[in-house]
């Protein structure tokens, strides 16, 4: 059986450490403005009359806005798919077309497009002739733009992306998830309408998302979301503020890690690992093509020594061993011979020294397992 040859990869910026201090302190200087006294100690609950959402929400959502820049900031049920299928839903119709990249959709995206009942037309983003052709001569309103890569190989720059439909007039919602506080600007920092992401991916509580941009566009998931069974209460507010954070010094550490593992990991330190590459799929994490096909049993193997064989919400709360897992559903779509040979690995809270013992005993098992011997 021959291996597949993993492409390049064009992982996106991420944030220096200092950078990411300064991004928290910035932080704490907008919740400042928005929150006074005991109000950071106090949670409300309900739909205010006025507000349509507890005090305590709106405040958070105030900071939000605030940070990124933002006209507005809606928190949303159903984390970053919740926050994604609210933006859509506010700006598009049963019918309506829509342009995005050609490449497999993120699973969850699919199903809120079908739900929608959108009409795709499709483009490929890396390339901007292509690009300009679809804008110049599209009949859509909107596009949708995934921040992290949807293939191996993308290599789109998501500013350029921007740019070019706002030029042509066409609107835009970004997928931020995975990408936001560890890059350095979201989408709705470089323009977009909307920026939609997971809380939860960002050490928050279960099943919160935000929705930042535009006063139009966050007015409308507002007004769409009026039943007091939808709201974020004002604990599940104030404890997505309390988590972020620690978010951005925490997510530039891990970057650095991720960094420091494949550059290891290139010069050969653990044997039985053919090709590495550095990719946002969809986290940042480290991609290894292995020298033998036991990518399937390689998370178990590494389950025995301490690492995560599976993701709770992807840099959740839950979540600090290094993560050892297969490459994404999405991935595997466009790639499918990937499966048997190619695991991803996010460091999490560890550090480049944990990761490699564990994989080089995890190779080990692995090898044995499969009755090809050590390495």
């Amino acid at each position: 059986m021959s291996a597949p040859r993993l492409p390049r990869t064009f992982p996106l910026p991420t944030v220096p450490l200092e950078e990411a201090v300064e991004a928290q302190f910035r932080l704490l200087e907008c919740t400042a403005r928005h929150f006074e006294g005991t109000q950071l100690f106090e949670a409300d609950a309900g739909v205010v009359p006025g507000l349509g959402r507890p005090r305590t929400t709106a405040r958070v959502e105030a900071v939000l806005a605030d940070f990124f820049g933002a006209e507005a900031a809606a928190l949303v049920q159903g984390a970053g798919t919740g926050a994604i299928r609210s933006a859509l839903g506010a700006v598009l119709g049963h019918g309506d077309p829509l342009l995005v990249h050609r490449a497999p959709v993120y699973r969850t995206t699919a199903v809120t497009l079908r739900g929608l009942g959108v009409r795709t037309r499709e483009a490929d983003f890396n390339d901007p002739a292509a690009l300009e052709s679809a804008l110049a001569g599209g009949d859509f309103r909107f596009a949708y733009v995934q921040h992290s890569r949807q293939r191996l190989g993308d290599s789109y720059d998501p500013r350029e992306v921007l740019e070019m439909c706002r030029a042509a007039g066409v609107r835009t919602v970004v997928d931020d998830n995975y990408a936001v506080f560890r890059v350095p600007a979201s989408g709705v920092e470089m323009g977009a309408d909307a920026s939609c992401f997971s809380l939860f991916k960002l050490h928050g509580p279960e099943g919160v998302g935000a929705v930042v941009g535009s006063r139009e566009v966050v007015s409308r998931v507002h007004e769409d979301n009026y039943s007091g069974g939808g709201q974020v209460q004002g604990h599940q507010a104030l404890d997505a503020l309390r988590a972020l954070t620690h978010v951005p010094v925490m997510w530039a550490v891990q970057s650095r890690t991720a960094a420091e593992v494949a550059e290891r990991l290139a010069a050969g330190e653990v044997p039985g690992v053919a090709e590495v590459r550095l990719a946002n799929v969809q986290d940042r994490c480290v991609v290894l093509r292995l020298e033998r096909p036991v990518a399937r049993g390689l998370p178990e193997c590494a389950a025995r020594y301490g690492a995560a064989p599976y993701p709770v919400g992807a840099n959740s709360r839950y979540e600090v061993a290094p993560l050892f897992y297969r490459m994404s559903a999405s991935s595997l779509d466009d790639e499918p011979a990937l499966a048997d040979w190619t695991v991803r690995i996010n460091p999490m809270r560890a550090g480049a020294g944990l990761v490699l013992g564990i994989l080089r005993r995890a190779l080990e098992d692995a090898y044995a397992e499969h009755g090809a011997g050590g390495t």
